[in-house]
């Protein structure tokens, strides 16, 4: 069988909407050693094609990270699919929050050299000493001492939407740039509790090796990040500390975990949480905008964009062309951008 998708995204997209079944997003990693990355890759890729998987992910020696959709009725052969495999098997999965299981159109599994870019070169540093874990209920004890530190390891743009109340930030978007920046912020507080979360789990547990890495005695990670503590702080009828949207890495781009809107319109600054991407397509920005901004713009997040997506489109075409859609597209503007 063919291991790549050959369908445009148009009309695997319009395929989607003519589903009939639910479908549940979920998500899951594991650091492990794979020998052979690829023979890997290939071999889940024929798998989970057959259970009409859609999704993204990343394979590689150090292990695997996956965001994926997963037809109700093969749940469980997903499941067992997934145990079969020694370092999987038992695995949690964690089931998103707020779902209408049009999160993903395509199954992409790529080979990486990491699952999750970090910078680290340094042949000492070890994956297996690393934070230990705090659940919803550990979570939500540890944070009532004020003398506890919670570091948010998610970029500025997820940050902005939804975080737990006291998180510390640390302003940029690039994990490889966090690492360092989070030792540098934290040095004169390496003997205090210092818990660190993110969206599924894996950025801060990697955090929290690196933590400890550089000296950090008290270093706690949120086990399942954001995703699992929301669905157990329900189940356990526990309060829930965080306020806001979880910004996800799909279709949906954020999952509503409480009813506060704590950012604002990019273009007029009026209370939103809404991501969206510029419509213009040399620019595809990432930037929160407002249901009355969206119909002024016209999806777009400047006048000279809502000009460019309204052309022809051989017009638009050929402005395209030459674009350094680098210097255009900044997931991180702060500032209002109409």
């Amino acid at each position: 069988m063919v291991l790549h998708n050959r369908v445009s995204a148009a009309e695997l997209r319009k395929r989607l909407l003519l589903e009939t079944f639910k479908r549940v997003t979920v998500s899951f990693y594991q650091y492990a050693k794979i020998e052979d990355p690829q023979a890997f890759r290939d071999q889940l890729y024929e798998s989970l094609f057959k259970l009409d998987v859609f999704g993204r992910i990343y394979v590689a020696h150090e292990g695997i990270n996956a965001q994926i959709s997963v037809p109700e009725h093969h749940f469980e052969a997903f499941r067992e699919t997934l145990y079969a495999v020694s370092f999987l098997n038992g695995i949690r999965l964690n089931i998103a929050v707020d779902d209408d299981g049009k999160s993903f159109f395509v199954l992409k599994i790529k080979v990486r050299e990491k699952i999750v870019a970090d910078g680290i070169d340094d042949p000492t540093f070890d994956m297996a000493n690393r934070g230990r874990y705090v659940d919803a209920q550990s979570f939500n004890k540890l944070t009532d001492d004020p003398e506890t530190v919670i570091v948010d390891m998610r970029n500025h743009y997820e940050y902005e939407v939804g975080h737990f109340d006291g998180a510390i930030e640390v302003p940029s978007d690039t994990f490889r740039d966090q690492l360092p920046m989070a030792v540098d912020m934290l040095k004169d507080q390496k003997d205090k509790n210092i818990i660190m979360y993110c969206t599924g789990g894996i950025r801060c547990e990697k955090a929290s090796a690196y933590m400890l890495h550089h000296g950090f005695k008290n270093v706690f990670h949120l086990e399942g990040g954001i995703i699992e503590y929301t669905n157990k702080a329900k189940q356990q009828g526990l309060p829930i500390k965080f306020k806001g949207k979880n910004f996800v890495f799909d279709d949906r781009l954020g999952e509503r975990i409480s009813e506060d809107i704590i950012s604002q319109c990019h273009q007029c600054g009026e209370p939103c949480d809404t991501h969206t991407n510029c419509l213009n397509d040399g620019c595809h920005l990432l930037f929160i905008q407002c249901e009355s901004c969206a119909a002024k713009y016209n999806g777009c997040c400047s006048d000279a964009c809502k000009d460019v997506h309204a052309l022809p489109e051989e017009e638009k075409a050929a402005l395209r062309k030459g674009v350094d859609k680098g210097l255009m597209f900044n997931k991180s503007r702060r500032k209002r951008i109409k």
